[in-house]
């Protein structure tokens, strides 16, 4: 099992997390609403919901993956993968 970690947004850089917000941002399959959005502006939403406490950012150590969780999934996904047996 791999291990899941819930990281601050004010640790990393503000470049890292200019990117990170970003990549997110431009997956496939993220919808943003009726209308469409600029990435700056799907990067502003991300920002406020990571400053709100909305989203989590949850790191994958041993597979060195990353993803945003809506806070309230976090606690799940902490423990699913940090439960060794």
């Amino acid at each position: 099992m791999s291990q899941r970690v819930a990281v601050p947004a004010s640790d990393l850089s503000p470049q890292a997390l200019t990117g990170l917000l970003d990549e997110f941002a431009s997956r496939d399959g993220t919808d943003y609403g009726l209308r469409e959005m600029t990435l700056a502006e799907k990067r502003d939403s991300l920002q406020k919901q990571l400053d709100n406490g909305e989203l989590v950012l949850i790191v994958d150590v041993d597979l060195e993956q990353w993803d945003l969780v809506p806070a309230e999934h976090a606690p799940q996904w902490l423990k699913a993968d940090n439960s060794h047996g």
